[in-house]
C-alpha cells in the first residue's frame, strides 16, 4: 500500500505541474487540455455504457492474446532451450522475425483475417511471444546440471525432465516475460485499434475523438483509461508472482 501511495503521490505532482503550465500558458490549451477537463471528460466517458464497452472489447483482446503467446512461447522455449541443435538451426528465423515492428503488419493482418478482433489479437500474440520465448530460452540455460543428472539417474526421460525439473526452475524467468509481454500486448492491442479502425477498443475511441472535431479531452481521457488498465494489469501481476514466487530471488529482484 505505501508503494501505491508513493506511486500515486507521484502521479498527483505530475498533474499539479500539467495543470499549472496549461492554466499559465504555457502549454496551449486547445492542444493539451488540463488534467480537471480531462478528468471530468473521464468521468463521463466511464458513465457510458459504449465506452465500458469498448474498453472490455480492448482488455478481453489482450487477455486472448497473452494467453496465446504463452502457450506458443513456453514449449517453444523448452525445446529451444533444451535442444542446442533445434536452437542453432532456428535462430536465423527467429532473429529475422523478432525485430519486425508489430504494427508494420498491420496491413498483411487486415487483408489475411480483416480488421475485426482476430487482428488485434494475432499482432499482440506475436509481440507478447518474444520476451516470454527468450526469457525461457534463458531460464534454461540457467539450469544446475546437477538436477538434470539426479532426474535422469532416477530414471526419468526427457520429456519428464523437462516437465519436472526444468519447467518449474524456469518459471519465475517464464513469469516475468509475462509480466513484461503484458505491457506489450496491450500497446499493441491499443495500437492496431487505433491504426486499423476496430469496431470497438479504447484504440476505436481515440481516434474517432481525434478526428474532425479533435477533441483532446477525450483523446487524453481514453489515454488515461488505457494507462490505468495498464497499471492495474502490472499491479496485479506483480502481486501474484509474489504470492506464486516467493520461494525465488529471481522473482524477488524482479518483482
Amino acid at each position: 500500500m505505501a508503494r501505491i501511495a508513493r506511486n500515486l503521490g507521484g502521479l498527483l505532482g505530475f498533474a499539479l505541474l500539467w495543470e499549472v503550465a496549461v492554466r499559465t500558458g504555457l502549454v496551449p490549451e486547445r492542444f493539451v487540455p488540463p488534467p480537471t477537463v480531462v478528468l471530468a471528460e473521464l468521468g463521463e466517458l466511464v458513465a457510458q455504457r459504449g465506452f465500458l464497452a469498448d474498453v472490455l472489447a480492448t482488455v478481453l483482446a489482450w487477455a486472448i492474446a497473452l494467453g496465446l503467446a504463452a502457450a506458443i512461447a513456453v514449449p517453444a522455449g523448452l525445446v529451444l532451450g533444451s535442444a542446442p541443435a533445434v536452437r542453432v538451426a532456428t535462430r536465423a528465423v527467429v532473429e529475422f522475425l523478432r525485430p519486425i515492428p508489430s504494427v508494420a503488419l498491420i496491413p498483411l493482418v487486415v487483408l489475411l483475417v480483416g480488421s475485426g478482433p482476430e487482428a488485434k489479437i494475432a499482432l499482440a500474440a506475436y509481440a507478447a511471444v518474444w520476451p516470454i520465448l527468450f526469457n525461457t530460452v534463458y531460464a534454461l540455460g540457467e539450469l544446475d546440471t546437477v538436477m538434470v543428472d539426479t532426474a535422469r539417474v532416477c530414471g526419468a526421460g526427457r520429456a519428464r525432465t523437462l516437465t519436472s525439473v526444468a519447467l518449474p526452475h524456469a518459471a519465475p524467468f517464464v513469469f516475468t516475460g509475462i509480466r513484461m509481454s503484458a505491457a506489450v500486448a496491450l500497446i499493441v492491442v491499443v495500437s492496431t485499434e487505433f491504426l486499423a479502425g476496430a469496431a470497438r477498443g479504447i484504440g476505436r475511441v481515440i481516434l474517432e475523438a481525434s478526428s474532425g472535431a479533435a477533441r483532446m479531452d477525450v483523446v487524453l481521457a481514453a489515454t488515461l483509461v488505457a494507462g490505468l488498465v495498464g497499471f492495474a494489469i502490472n499491479e496485479g501481476l506483480e502481486r501474484l508472482g509474489a504470492r506464486l514466487f516467493a520461494w525465488s530471488p529471481v522473482a524477488a529482484g524482479a518483482l
